[in-house]
């Protein structure tokens, strides 16, 4: 069986879908060094997060939760998928709010917060 896995010139794995069960891969709750959260709790670049969003809007993209990448169940990040023009824009979001996709709600441990 060959898998459908895409993967990044960096190695992880960024597919949030699984088009053999019609779903798609959701973060329930944000993890505790998300982007979305107050402060810069992942030390990025001043303007990186608005850069990501804006790709990823411009994509009709999503904005994929570090602590799942790497994992075998990659998810969109849940404060991109609260995002306001994010979740418009998004086109699996779209196609999981119509219900053309199965929602998949992954759980991160929101208090593991990485040093």
């Amino acid at each position: 069986m060959t898998s459908s896995a895409t993967y990044s010139p960096d190695g992880l794995r960024h597919d949030v879908a699984d088009p053999a069960t019609w779903s798609v891969r959701i973060c329930a709750g944000r993890c505790g060094t998300c982007i979305f959260r107050p402060g810069n709790l992942m030390r990025l670049e001043e303007g990186r997060v608005a850069e990501m969003v804006a790709n990823a809007i411009a994509q009709e993209g999503h904005i994929v939760c570090h602590a799942t990448l790497g994992t075998d169940a990659p998810a969109i990040c849940a404060g991109f998928a609260a995002h306001r023009n994010g979740r418009a824009a998004s086109l699996a979001l779209r196609l999981a709010r119509a219900r053309v996709l199965r929602t998949v709600w992954v759980h991160v441990d929101a208090r593991k917060v990485e040093s």
